[in-house]
């Protein structure tokens, strides 16, 4: 399995897997947890896919296994910011304004992570060691980039899941809340944590 961090500037390096990656968010989001996000020719996709963000893309033999979206915090795209930004000032009506503890962040070192999952064809008995990766390859794109930490929505039991995964360094900084039939909770990791010894180059090798 290999991990590529795609953005504007190199996604025409690797065919279409960046075209893939929007149709897998499809699959995950809207048929099967039944969100209702925009779609066009298969592909799910929202104002949030902008050159500003990256992609990290777990593949392997040409398909989609999993991925992440990151988005930096410092982001403007006409009236939009970033997803929990824009929800805490009332403009996503699925997410509710109390999503965070505080006001949210604008800031540089901070970046926010989205669309985060795993495909089916991801098998039982390795999940946990794909979603290391997928984890780890996150920290350290955002790592890279000058971030200190990701700011995402998580599952509500993440605590437990992110023990699970080795990796500790996450708080919870909004309550606990069902979102679209999901138990969530905002959390922020620390990726500095895992940054010096996740890889920060676009392509990764999971065995």
């Amino acid at each position: 399995m290999r991990a590529t961090t795609l953005s504007f500037l190199n996604m025409h390096q690797h065919g279409e897997l960046f075209v893939n990656f929007l149709r897998a968010r499809r699959r995950i989001f809207i048929d099967d947890k039944q969100w209702d996000l925009p779609q066009v020719d298969g592909m799910e996709f929202d104002q949030y896919d902008t050159p500003r963000a990256r992609w990290i893309v777990l593949h392997e033999y040409g398909e989609v296994m999993g991925g992440v979206r990151l988005m930096p915090t410092t982001s403007t795209c006409a009236q939009y910011s970033y997803m929990l930004r824009d929800a805490q000032l009332g403009m996503l009506p699925d997410i509710p304004q109390d999503v965070l503890f505080f006001k949210a962040p604008v800031r540089d070192d901070i970046w926010e992570a989205t669309r985060l999952f795993l495909t089916n064809a991801v098998p039982a008995h390795r999940r946990i060691a794909v979603q290391r990766m997928l984890m780890n390859q996150m920290a350290g794109a955002a790592y890279a980039m000058g971030a200190s930490h990701v700011l995402g929505i998580v599952p509500a039991t993440f605590s437990r899941w992110m023990t699970r995964l080795g990796l500790m360094s996450a708080v919870p900084v909004g309550p606990v809340q069902n979102i679209d039939g999901d138990r969530t909770q905002a959390a922020l990791m620390n990726v500095s944590y895992i940054g010096d010894i996740a890889p920060t180059e676009s392509t990764h090798t999971l065995h």
